[in-house]
């Protein structure tokens, strides 16, 4: 499958984050990442949480600390946040996001949290299956629909406000071979980067 680092991303972000994201993704791609995520929280004043991966879909502890050096001096002149904040810079992890078409195909059969924007058939929920997907739509298999009732229900992408996997053994499993196959070179699981822009000389570590 071809990564496409600038395949659009169905995710509701503020207008402050839509902001900072389009600062952060070019400087990503620069460097071979793709955007998932940006997030801004009220954690310890302010936070700005900035989720990246690279074309396996993985993002260790030494691409965190290279997005974090790259990006702080782009925020920094940009500087879209008016007061002081902590930056973190984080891999999708286990139970990721799923902002692209490529990460529901990537997971056809895992079990699935999607919220829409709007109602669809007055219901902004779903939680099942990935059972199928095209460039537009993503469709979800629900196991607590009443009996005679179809099961599927087609998403379109673009009203997804939020999606992430659900944590399963069946993705547990998934995760553990990946791990077996592809072992993190740092010999842990850090994969968390806190940056301090007023302090950037002072780079501490996270474990996820």
């Amino acid at each position: 499958m071809t990564f496409d680092l600038n395949e659009k991303r169905y995710v509701k972000e503020t207008g402050l984050e839509q902001r900072i994201a389009a600062i952060v993704e070019p400087v990503a791609n620069g460097l071979g990442y793709s955007l998932v995520r940006v997030k801004v929280t009220q954690e310890n004043g302010c936070t700005l949480q900035i989720m990246a991966e690279d074309a396996t879909g993985r993002f260790a502890i030494t691409d965190c600390e290279a997005l974090s050096k790259d990006v702080s001096p782009v925020l920094d002149v940009e500087d879209p946040i008016d007061r002081e904040y902590h930056l973190e810079v984080s891999s999708p992890g286990i139970d990721r996001p799923l902002v692209r078409a490529r990460d529901y195909r990537t997971y056809l059969g895992h079990e699935a949290k999607v919220e829409l924007g709007d109602p669809l058939d007055g219901r902004k929920r779903f939680r099942g299956l990935i059972d199928a997907v095209t460039d537009d739509t993503v469709t979800v298999k629900l196991p607590d629909v009443p009996k005679d009732t179809d099961p599927l229900f087609v998403l379109p992408l673009a009203s997804i406000a939020e999606a992430k996997l659900v944590m399963t053994d069946k993705l547990m499993n998934m995760a553990q071979l990946d791990q077996e196959e592809n072992p993190i070179d740092e010999g842990d699981d850090v994969e968390t980067v806190e940056l301090d822009p007023t302090d950037t000389e002072d780079i501490s570590e996270e474990t996820n």
